[in-house]
């Protein structure tokens, strides 16, 4: 029963939201770091009207950046952090429904002052839906070709390990045999078979690279490039990117969790 009830406050939540769609629009975020203004994608409308929704009720109001990593994001949005005593563990709290991903890449991506999606891990969440309340704002880094390539690398190894489960699949109750009779040539011919096998699939598939426009923000700008494609980006910060490093640099505890409380005072929508 309360599963299925917070399934009814999902609907109505963002059945609210997308009644009444605000294009456009343009927060201020007011943080006791300074001051951050903020531009919604129109291209992510459900999380757009979801935080324009939240901001107009005051949910972000008071609320701490409970996570921060220099040199990649600063976190926040978990109600659960509102008065939260010092060392207590953040990060699990929203207001009892997720967003569906909007995920735009590479029109949309993770360039210094992206705001962004949280959620839950791939394990537990196939279909990527975001957390209702938790955002991060990017600071991240400048790239080079390098760091680019090891991505591109990484991008490559995800893929074959993706082929690599679903070849094992039709093949798991034979080597599970072979395994039990002893058979251990048999075993280890089977498992060159597989291989082969992966790596064939492999280069038929699509090679991922990085877009070369998205490289140049990158280089210039700097960002996070290794979660784009994975996390919805709805917004970004258009002023007071400085407001971004101060934040990210603060000194931190276990989780993350800033020394010195951060918080937002209030986010107000200009339009």
């Amino acid at each position: 029963m309360k599963y299925l009830l917070s399934i009814v406050v999902a609907v109505i939540m963002l059945s609210a939201c997308s009644t009444q769609p605000k294009e456009g629009v343009i927060l201020m975020m007011e943080t006791s770091k300074g001051d951050m203004k903020i531009k919604l994608y129109d291209e992510t409308p459900q999380h757009r009207d979801n935080f324009i929704k939240l901001a107009e009720e005051g949910f972000y109001d008071s609320l701490l950046f409970h996570r921060v990593i220099n040199k990649f994001m600063i976190q926040g949005g978990d109600p659960e952090s509102k008065g939260a005593a010092p060392g207590t563990m953040l990060g699990n709290g929203g207001p009892g429904y997720q967003v569906p991903e909007e995920i735009n890449y590479p029109t949309l991506f993770h360039k210094k002052g992206a705001l962004a999606a949280a959620r839950t891990g791939d394990n537990v969440n196939p279909e990527r839906k975001s957390s209702g309340s938790q955002f991060y704002i990017v600071q991240g880094e400048t790239y080079n070709d390098e760091k680019f390539n090891s991505i591109e690398k990484r991008y490559e190894e995800m893929t074959r390990q993706k082929i690599f489960y679903e070849v094992l699949e039709g093949y798991k109750d034979t080597l599970q045999a072979l395994q039990q009779s002893g058979n251990q040539e048999a075993f280890m011919g089977m498992r060159v078979s597989i291989e082969e096998e992966v790596e064939k699939k492999l280069a038929n598939e699509p090679k991922q690279t990085i877009p070369e426009e998205v490289k140049e923000v990158y280089r210039t700008i700097g960002g996070v490039p290794h979660l784009d494609d994975s996390y919805t980006v709805f917004g970004e910060v258009i002023e007071g990117l400085e407001v971004i490093d101060s934040i990210a640099t603060v000194g931190t505890a276990q989780g993350d969790r800033p020394l010195e409380d951060v918080y937002i005072i209030k986010v107000e929508v200009l339009k």
